[in-house]
């Protein structure tokens, strides 16, 4: 498994078209947005303070002075996303270290199931108290079994972190792996590249 970082550089464009105490309204990129002090917009300008003369606002931590009606471009960085890089294993499967509420883990990956799930042993070994949860019937190799719903409150990859996971924990000894399902892969941006999957922060 690997991790990485995507930071990616964009530029936007900005002018001011009204000013007033307190507000201004400002093109970015096309489209007007009515600004009053503290407010941001959708697409992440914020205004810092405004006067008759112009205006400040900040963009991704980077401020700017705009002056009525004059165009200004400016470049910044985007927030830090955290990728995680897993290759394929014999047989195509992804298998891939990771935490359930701080607790190391082997996860295998499993498009397949609805949510992360896991057998009895697996789950006293985290401290979950799987009995609490609501019974439920999973579907197994070995056939239908009883099982426990259950919200795990951290589930990690990486440094890609989720908070309250559903989860199946089945009284039997299946699946011999914890399976990281949809639960976990649906709030994540997925992909393969060249045989590898790619785990991206939404």
């Amino acid at each position: 498994m690997c991790i990485f970082f995507a930071a990616h550089v964009k530029a936007m464009d900005l002018q001011v078209k009204m000013l007033a105490k307190d507000a201004a309204l400002i093109v970015v990129d096309g489209k007007q947005r009515m600004l009053r002090v503290g407010a941001i917009s959708p697409e992440g300008v914020k205004l810092i303070s405004a006067d008759g003369l112009h205006a400040v606002v900040d963009v991704a931590g980077k401020r700017e002075t705009l002056k009525l009606n004059r165009k200004i471009s400016t470049q910044f960085v985007q927030a830090e996303k955290a990728e995680v890089r897993i290759a394929s294993a014999e047989g195509g499967h992804y298998f891939t270290h990771g935490k359930i509420n701080g607790t190391s883990v082997e996860f295998m990956v499993d498009t397949g199931a609805t949510g992360v799930a896991m057998n009895y042993r697996e789950a006293e070994k985290i401290g979950i108290d799987y009995r609490a949860g609501t019974p439920i019937s999973v579907r197994t190799a070995n056939g239908v079994a009883q099982a426990y719903a259950v919200v795990l409150n951290r589930v990690s990859v990486g440094d890609i972190e989720l908070s309250q996971v559903t989860a199946a924990v089945s009284t039997t000894e299946s699946p011999e792996v914890i399976l990281l399902g949809n639960s976990y892969l649906g709030k994540v941006n997925m992909s393969i590249v060249n045989g590898v999957l790619v785990l991206t922060e939404k």
